[in-house]
């Protein structure tokens, strides 16, 4: 008998849970750790922080779901990891042991990295759903008292799609509460240019957004270093592609939302062999350790290098269809080692992204997400804000019904009509 846990019930943990358990032996068991008994849509947080969702709304409680599953729940969460003994702190003292781990921790959010940056200090954050809901406090005090806004992310941060759409769908509710022309907007990003997305662009995402801002009358600043948030104000530091500053800026807001930069968890940061400098798992092309092989690493917690070099740092995303690629593929491998086999999946990490406006939006896909790529298609409609809803609704039904699927190639690969996408392929020699 061998015991699998999963550390993290996040996006990537919910998904490999379910198809891993579809991969064991009668004897054996899975395991799920996380720090709570729900799981929460991320990609609907933006909507919480305008009011447009409820917290119920995109949220399922995991303890009838895993236990109908037959998947146990130890929801104390991860205090430390001891890879060389095979086991787990929990939070509270328990211990646990493994035989596979599997690490979907996500992120810690680093917004002790920037001065009064994050819901703790002066700007709010779609990270979490407990921010969107802090964030949804602020906006209605903006619709009552108009003033600036300020919608980006800082040096570091590795995932800038929900910085755009953010930007996007608080101008649609700031238009539909009839108070936009109150409220001049400002997007910063640390990226080089507009559209980068951490992956040098896909398709003609510069354009596209480039095009979609400057329609909706948001100023932007790239390559920008933040320095410090205020109770009133954002302090940026624009660089050249040298990386000397070429201009300062003082921003004034009434409202600021600021993707933080990535690290790793606390569990698992600064373990020799298992992690990068900044705490990020680090994986072969089968999704394991080098270090540790019984253990594995899928979503925001991989360790991916910066695609090439930029004036300030500027992380690669981990986009849904890319995680459930990582999950399929590590699925497969634990259950060749189950049956003394070597592993022999890889993932493809292939990129299908939907950016929401609020009213319309820009889909890319990108094969594989790391460029050069066999496809780089991006295109913008009202379709995009449909399609998102749509999925939005489709992913947390399977979650409560407890589906092993990949979820985007039954979906978004079909509703579009695009070539499917194959996301692992087995080696047929090492």
């Amino acid at each position: 008998m061998s015991h699998i846990v999963v550390l993290g019930a996040g996006l990537g943990g919910i998904i490999m849970a379910y198809e891993m358990k579809t991969k064991l032996r009668r004897e054996d068991r899975i395991t799920v750790v996380n720090l709570g008994s729900h799981y929460s849509f991320v990609p609907s947080n933006p909507w919480i922080a305008v009011g447009w969702r409820k917290p119920d709304d995109i949220t399922v409680d995991l303890v009838p779901v895993l236990k109908q599953r037959g998947i146990d729940l130890r929801p104390e969460g991860a205090e430390r990891i001891e890879p060389a003994s095979n086991r787990i702190r929990l939070n509270g003292g328990d211990v646990i042991d493994y035989d596979y781990l599997v690490i979907a921790t996500g992120p810690e959010l680093a917004f002790d990295e920037v001065p009064g940056l994050g819901p703790a200090g002066f700007t709010q954050s779609v990270c979490q759903t407990d921010h969107a809901l802090q964030a949804k406090t602020a906006f209605d005090a903006l619709v009552k008292a108009p003033g600036p806004v300020v919608v980006g992310a800082v040096q570091g941060a590795s995932c800038y799609g929900p910085a755009y759409e953010f930007a996007f769908i608080l101008d649609t509710a700031l238009r539909n509460a009839r108070v936009r022309d109150r409220v001049p907007m400002t997007f910063v990003t640390p990226e080089p240019y507009i559209g980068h997305l951490g992956l040098d662009g896909v398709g003609d995402t510069k354009g596209l957004i480039e095009s979609a801002l400057r329609e909706r009358h948001i100023k932007w600043i790239t390559n920008a270093r933040t320095t410090k948030a205020e109770a009133d104000r954002l302090v940026v530091e624009e660089v050249n592609d040298d990386g000397f500053i070429k201009a300062m800026h003082e921003l004034p807001f009434s409202f600021s939302m600021l993707l933080p930069a990535f690290r790793g968890v606390p569990a698992v940061y600064g373990i020799e062999g298992l992690t990068n400098p900044r705490g990020f798992i680090t994986i072969d092309k089968h999704q394991r350790n080098p270090a540790f092989p019984n253990i594995f690493a899928v979503g925001v917690c991989v360790a991916i290098p910066p695609l090439d070099k930029t004036p300030l740092a500027v992380g690669v995303p981990k986009t849904g269809f890319m995680i459930e690629s990582m999950v399929t593929a590590t699925a497969e491998n634990i259950a060749s080692l189950l049956k003394g086999e070597k592993p022999k999946a890889v993932a493809s990490w292939n990129a299908v992204c939907l950016a929401d406006f609020g009213d319309e939006g820009i889909a890319f896909v990108a094969q594989p997400q790391i460029p050069p790529r066999n496809v780089n298609w991006s295109s913008q409609g009202k379709w995009v804000h449909a399609a998102k809803v749509g999925f939005e609704k489709y992913f947390l039904r399977k979650v409560r019904q407890g589906k092993a699927e990949t979820f985007y190639e039954n979906l978004v690969l079909d509703m579009f009509g695009i070539k499917k996408l194959k996301e692992i392929h087995i080696e047929t020699a090492e």
